[in-house]
C-alpha cells in the first residue's frame, strides 16, 4: 500500500473515532439505560464479578436521569462536547487532502490526545470519578494517539520523498518524531 494511502487510512480511523465518540455524547440517558439493562441481565456476570462497575454505571445513569428531569439544560454541555468532537473531525479534512502541508493538524490532535491524561487524572478525582473510569477516559487519548502516530510517521516519509530530487532514493526516515 502506498504511503499516502496508509496515511489517509490512519487519519480516517482517527476521524471515525472522533465522530463516533461525538455522536454518542448526545443520547447519554438512552445509552446508560441500555448499559444498565445489559449489566443487570440474568446472563450478565457483572453484578457478581464487577460490583464496583455495576454500582458506578447505576449511579451515573441515575444522575443523568435526575439531571435531565430536573435540569435538562445541563445536557447542553454534552451537546457542545459532541459538537466539538465533530468539529475537530472536520479539521482533519486538511490532512486528508494534503497531509504534508497540514501536518500541524495531526500534531494538534496528538497534543490533544496526550492532554487527555492529565485532565482525567486531575478532574477525575475532583469530580468523584472512580479510578477505573479515569483509566477508561485515559484510554481514549491513548487509542486516539496510535493512529495519529502512524499517520505522522507516514507524513514525514511523504515530506522526505517530496524533498528528494528525481532519481535519488530518499534516506531512511528516522523512527523518532523529532521536531
Amino acid at each position: 500500500m502506498r504511503t499516502l494511502t496508509r496515511v489517509r487510512v490512519w487519519l480516517v480511523v482517527f476521524v471515525v473515532g472522533l465522530v463516533v465518540s461525538g455522536v454518542t455524547a448526545f443520547p447519554l440517558e438512552t445509552e446508560t439505560r441500555l448499559l444498565v439493562r445489559l449489566i443487570h441481565a440474568d446472563w450478565s456476570p457483572a453484578p457478581d464479578h464487577l460490583p464496583g462497575l455495576v454500582d458506578w454505571v447505576d449511579r451515573a445513569h441515575e444522575g443523568i436521569v435526575a439531571t435531565n428531569r430536573d435540569y435538562p439544560f445541563m445536557a447542553y454541555g454534552t451537546d457542545w462536547l459532541a459538537f466539538a468532537h465533530l468539529v475537530i473531525a472536520v479539521a482533519f479534512w486538511g490532512p486528508l487532502r494534503d497531509p504534508v502541508r497540514n501536518i500541524w493538524v495531526v500534531h494538534f490532535g496528538m497534543i490533544a490526545c496526550v492532554a487527555v491524561v492529565p485532565l482525567a487524572l486531575i478532574a477525575g478525582p475532583i469530580r468523584g470519578i472512580p479510578w477505573g473510569w479515569q483509566i477508561v477516559d485515559i484510554s481514549f487519548g491513548v487509542f486516539g494517539l496510535v493512529p495519529l502516530i502512524f499517520a505522522e510517521r507516514g507524513i514525514r516519509r511523504l515530506a522526505a520523498e517530496a524533498a528528494q530530487p528525481a532519481g535519488v532514493p530518499p534516506p531512511a526516515v528516522a523512527a523518532s518524531t523529532s521536531g
